[in-house]
């Protein structure tokens, strides 16, 4: 069953994914991020790949790695080859597919812009290829009023008359809301989830977009894992790298993900720019706007929408260039 799965993408769900839920002692010992990050580093500095866990005995790892991984412990995880068989058989059967950033299907965006930020392993369900077409982000908070539906949903409704798609958080409110405009009217949307994935992706109206190609549901955690306010917040920072440009709908001030993944953006990653809608009233976008965030055009036809999102990559590409020649200073 797992030679569906390159031998790396093997190693690293080995040594990093609960697989299953049965797995009570792996899941206490798996690599965290952070550990899984340092090995990373020293595999590539010593020219090895994760798939060289599988051939090697535990007491026989580079000494690099041994004292970042404890032989007893890396040789438990890499003895769950049943339990990764069983897990990737269960996924299988709900089409859910997994790559690794050692892998060609690996999204593009994601490994050039997160770098050695990108998650381990994505799991997801649908087309891939959508996840490196033009795309407008929409995020916003879970509890709005009936108008920002609707002027959401309007965004959506405009992204899918311009031929490209949306990205977003899944979640209830106006990720859901930026989705459902973009499919109603016969475009394509991304769903970048911080739960559920399995849940999600055996929903009768998920399924049937899923299968029309015009739906992807994509997750850097486990798809059995339930929400967690941590996984929502890191999430945030792959909405912005699969975009070329970003709208915030609204937003709370100074708390919440929405406001804390702008932030980081502004403050930090500066993948794309990002648009706050107009709303003099309301305090979250306003403090979005102090920090670099631009109000929102409000493009009223298709080709000014795609002549916005063609602007955010120019911008995207002019950012790189300078950062490339501080470098070299």
């Amino acid at each position: 069953m797992t030679n569906s799965l390159s031998a790396n993408t093997q190693a690293i769900l080995l040594l990093t994914a609960p697989l299953l839920a049965a797995d009570a002692d792996a899941t206490n010992h798996q690599l965290t991020p952070g550990e899984y990050k340092q090995v990373v580093k020293v595999l590539t500095q010593i020219k090895l790949r994760p798939a060289d866990f599988l051939n090697t005995e535990a007491d026989q790892l580079p000494g690099e790695l041994q004292s970042l991984i404890d032989g007893d412990r890396c040789k438990s995880l890499l003895l769950r080859r049943s339990e990764l068989d069983q897990a990737v058989e269960y996924w299988q059967s709900r089409a859910i597919w997994v790559v690794s950033p050692f892998d060609d299907e690996y999204p593009r965006r994601l490994r050039e812009r997160l770098k050695d930020a990108a998650p381990a392993v994505i799991y997801g369900a649908g087309e891939a290829s959508l996840l490196d077409e033009g795309v407008l982000a929409v995020v916003g908070s879970r509890a709005v009023d009936d108008s920002l539906m609707e002027y959401t949903e309007k965004v959506g409704q405009l992204a899918a008359q311009a031929r490209r798609n949306i990205v977003s958080g899944g979640a209830r409110g106006i990720d859901q809301a930026a989705m459902r405009g973009a499919l109603a009217s016969g475009g394509k949307a991304v769903g970048v989830l911080a739960d559920s994935l399995e849940r999600s992706v055996v929903n009768r109206e998920h399924r049937d977009l899923l299968d029309e190609g015009n739906l992807i549901l994509i997750s850097p955690y486990d798809p059995a894992a339930g929400f967690n306010v941590g996984h929502a917040m890191q999430r945030n920072k792959l909405i912005y790298a699969l975009a070329d440009a970003a709208l915030v709908v609204n937003s709370d001030f100074e708390k919440g993900g929405t406001w804390a993944g702008a932030v980081e953006q502004l403050d930090k990653l500066h993948f794309v720019p990002v648009y706050v809608r107009v709303d003099d009233e309301n305090k979250g976008l306003a403090g979005l706007q102090r920090k670099g965030a631009v109000p929102w055009p409000s493009p009223g036809t298709p080709e000014d929408l795609i002549a916005l999102l063609e602007q955010g990559v120019e911008t995207h590409q002019t950012f790189e260039t300078n950062q490339l020649s501080l470098l070299e200073l």
